[in-house]
């Protein structure tokens, strides 16, 4: 989907309500911190960021007598953008504390908001586990965004197909024509069902000891697979939307739960679209493990990798080495950022 474009005065005025709410935000940051200054603060601590609440985070205290528990903490206005799975320091309040330092940052997945501008998601996290399901209809385009977000933040995706106990001769051979590459091409691809409890113990032991978080389209049943690997969190589970048949958004923040074995997940919003539009052509051949090989091969610096004669690409797809529908789904998305 193309970004939608605006003219000078409409960006003006985004910009214009985007400053006065930050400054009223910085504001009531500012003056909250006030209160908590002349209230008892704790001592500095580490804690983990279990979720993200506008001006207030819920912290995780990871050391101490009190350890496990969590706590609602404001944070300081001189701090950068803190997610779900930033490691901090702050200082416990009652009833809120305050969050005053961040660590360095292993790895983190970013998109960029409706404006183009790239936030961050989550932090910290070592699997991306892409869920699709049979309805709504995954398409190749869209796992390749997010496989090349997870390639260019340095993060292992993992391939989900969920509700396994939907698939029947009608759409099996639809499915593996459209997954069976991933493994082909390096990737691990696992099957799952939360109904039929089917893969589940497959995943624990994929992402026991890690932090992973699972993205994906409203309504592929990641709640619902998240609800089956934690029993007893409850997470809100939404289905399909009778009117546009696609998923109806059930998590609205970010939100970090334990594993009993070890390690952790992050559930992220669901999100029907992961736009590219901060990334360069290169970039996105980077992002494609297969065509990555080869790029910088090409006769021409400039090859564009259509019709150019000795274009390394060409020649691979031509050898076997990159799939005729790889090589579609990575000029779709270089033509994506055309249109922007």
């Amino acid at each position: 989907m193309a970004k939608r474009k605006l003219n000078r005065r409409q960006k003006w005025r985004i910009e214009k309500v985007q400053n006065e709410r930050n400054k009223r935000s910085q504001r009531r940051a500012e003056v909250a911190e006030e209160h908590l200054d002349e209230g008892q603060l704790g001592v500095e601590q580490n804690g983990l960021i279990t979720a993200h609440f506008g001006t207030q985070v819920e912290i995780e205290i990871t050391e101490g007598d009190n350890a496990g528990q969590r706590q609602r903490a404001h944070l300081r206005a001189n701090l950068p953008a803190l997610v779900t799975g930033d490691v901090v320091t702050w200082r416990p309040g009652n009833p809120t504390g305050v969050v005053v330092g961040c660590h360095d940052r292993r790895s983190e997945l970013c998109r960029p908001n409706n404006r183009g501008e790239l936030r961050p998601v989550a932090a910290n996290v070592d699997y991306i586990v892409i869920v699709v399901a049979p309805f709504p209809t995954p398409y190749a385009n869209l796992i390749d965004r997010y496989l090349v977000a997870a390639e260019h933040s340095g993060i292992t995706p993992i391939l989900a197909l969920n509700k396994t106990d939907l698939v029947d001769d009608k759409n099996r051979t639809e499915l593996e024509n459209l997954l069976s590459i991933y493994p082909q091409i390096g990737y691990r691809l696992v099957y799952t069902s939360a109904k039929a409890e089917n893969g589940l113990d497959e995943l624990k032991s994929i992402l026991e000891g890690n932090t992973c978080v699972f993205v994906g389209q409203s309504g592929v049943g990641k709640s619902s697979l998240i609800n089956a690997l934690l029993p007893g969190m409850n997470i809100p589970v939404g289905g399909l939307s009778e009117a546009t048949h696609k998923g109806k958004h059930t998590t609205t923040t970010a939100k970090l739960f334990h594993f009993p074995s070890g390690g952790d997940l992050i559930d992220s919003p669901g999100i029907r679209e992961f736009g590219l539009w901060h990334m360069s052509e290169d970039d996105i051949a980077e992002g494609f493990s297969d065509i990555r090989p080869f790029i910088g091969h090409c006769r021409f610096r400039d090859c564009k990798h259509n019709s150019e004669p000795k274009c390394a690409l060409l020649e691979a797809v031509a050898n076997g080495k990159i799939t005729q529908r790889r090589m579609d789904s990575f000029r779709h998305l270089v033509g994506s950022l055309n249109m922007l």
